[in-house]
């Protein structure tokens, strides 16, 4: 595998957003209204080119270097959580130097999109601990910050370390990576075991594994599977990967594709109010977090 330090700058973060892999998500599984209160789901993450070569070469970097021990490299490294520790509020203040100027859908900054998923979770009566999920879905993205590459911090992930699904995003990009070959990955189970279950199984790495590992210790389980399989189209979407499944997989699958809509959709022009909000939000936050998290 090439190290990614040979890579140029171009290379390794060829997304103008890094939220731009959205954009694909949302034109192949349209999703009903309901959710998008400011303006008509067709309308989201219009770049006015209805094919981007960006989104195409970043999946051609994911699947090329997403390989079994890239992620196992990664998970050694970041989930020893040793990173940084700060505030919870602080760490929204973190997240926010991720602004995004080029994101067509919103000029507002990661914790107000973040307020926004989580008011659109409340407004529809979903249970507190729901809307601590959509507070904290996308903390993950940290990941830049520590000089991650786009390509292992979003898009859309799949398990590694056995043969690919081709219900995957382009995957015929997947001929490049080195596990294609290797005969330890590339069968139907690769070094899995029929019905093992998903958290028996490595995902590609990113905000969402990240994320979960982070929260783990405080949400309910059904939150938690949002967080940590809420990119894995090709299961929730597709339905693909059943032989890795086991019946809680199965019985926590409603609740992924109960969360997706909100994270896509919720995006409108209009700011939270704050002010009027941090009560509320501080409130779960002493409910369910601790007073300092760990990166």
């Amino acid at each position: 595998m090439t190290p990614v330090n040979k890579l140029s700058q171009a290379e390794i973060n060829p997304l103008k957003s890094l939220d731009e892999w959205e954009d694909a998500v949302l034109e192949r599984y349209p999703d009903p209204e309901s959710i998008a209160t400011s303006k008509k789901t067709d309308e989201y993450r219009n770049y006015d080119t209805p094919v981007r070569d960006t989104v195409r070469e970043f999946y051609r970097l994911n699947h090329t270097y997403q390989t079994y021990a890239f992620v196992q490299e990664k998970r050694a490294d970041y989930l020893k959580f040793d990173k940084k520790e700060m505030p919870v509020w602080d760490a929204f203040q973190f997240l926010n130097q991720l602004v995004d100027d080029s994101d067509p859908d919103t000029d507002l900054d990661q914790f107000q999109h973040l307020l926004q998923t989580s008011e659109a979770i409340r407004r529809d009566g979903h249970p507190d601990w729901m809307v601590m999920v959509g507070l904290m879905h996308d903390m993950g993205k940290v990941l830049c910050l520590f000089g991650e590459p786009q390509w292992a911090v979003v898009g859309d992930t799949f398990p590694v370390g056995c043969a690919y699904s081709d219900k995957i995003v382009y995957p015929e990009y997947f001929s490049n990576n080195p596990d294609y070959t290797d005969e330890r990955y590339n069968t139907k189970l690769g070094v899995y075991s029929q019905g093992c279950g998903l958290r028996n199984v490595d995902m590609s790495w990113g905000h969402d594994e990240y994320v979960y590992q982070m929260m783990k210790d405080y949400l309910p389980e059904e939150g938690l599977y949002m967080l940590r399989y809420h990119s894995f189209y090709a299961w929730h979407r597709e339905g693909e990967y059943e032989h890795l499944l086991d019946d809680h997989d199965r019985d926590m699958l409603k609740w992924v594709k109960l969360f997706n809509p909100y994270d896509l959709y919720s995006k409108n022009p209009t700011p939270p109010n704050w002010n009027e909000l941090r009560p509320y939000y501080q409130e779960l936050a002493n409910k369910y977090l601790p007073d300092r998290l760990r990166f």
